[in-house]
């Protein structure tokens, strides 16, 4: 018959075993063995090195389209300051064109008032009307100037101005000798009359002025 003592031990023995099967287990479950851990290092290595080259791969080909984003906004950049040039200059030639026009405009309405100014009326002639046509053509002479003096105006705002010469040294640049003459009180080569007006425009010659020039005998 089993008595208590009996009975303790073999609860005491059983709760041993019980206590020794668990730590076996748990030691067997959470502690790999170092090949297992050596492998799985090198699985993780191999697959950081692979999203390592991946990624450099994309950043490669993200500067790549960089580059060549840049080189297409230079070039784009060229061609539209090319195109930006080649605009102004055919604004400058159009307005140029327009100007000289203008001039010529000018040359004709200057040379009408320059006519009506210079007008004596005949006293032998038509002396019934003569009073109205002196008032008319004294009216005709005032709208004359002042559509003269508006003309200067808009040249005058866009920069253009005649060309001093009368009284000058001749300069081939801005002028062009068409007649000579002879005042000996005049030094060679100066400015004797100006036959057509020239205008610069800003400081760039918009058209010659033809002159007379000095010529001294020799």
């Amino acid at each position: 018959m089993t008595t208590d003592v009996q009975k303790n031990e073999l609860l005491e023995d059983f709760r041993n075993y019980l206590e020794q099967s668990r730590l076996e287990s748990f030691t067997t479950q959470e502690q790999p063995d170092l090949h297992t851990l050596l492998s799985e290092m090198a699985d993780l290595k191999a697959e950081v090195k692979a999203e390592s080259r991946q990624f450099k791969s994309t950043l490669d080909t993200l500067s790549s389209a960089l580059a060549a984003v840049q080189e297409d906004n230079k070039a784009l950049a060229a061609e539209l300051a090319v195109h930006a040039e080649r605009m102004e200059q055919q604004q400058r030639q159009i307005m140029r064109t327009m100007l000289l026009d203008i001039v010529e405009i000018y040359d004709r309405l200057a040379a009408g008032l320059e006519a009506l100014q210079n007008y004596r009326p005949v006293s032998s002639l038509f002396k019934h009307s003569r009073d109205q046509d002196v008032r008319f053509i004294k009216h005709f002479k005032e709208g004359q100037a002042m559509t003269v003096r508006r003309f200067e105006q808009l040249l005058q705002q866009y920069q253009v101005r005649p060309i001093d010469c009368v009284g000058q040294l001749f300069n081939p640049v801005t002028m062009s000798a068409l007649e000579t003459g002879y005042d000996p009180k005049l030094e060679n080569g100066i400015v004797l009359e100006e036959l057509r007006k020239g205008f610069l425009l800003q400081d760039q010659v918009l058209r010659l002025a033809e002159v007379k020039v000095n010529k001294n005998q020799r």
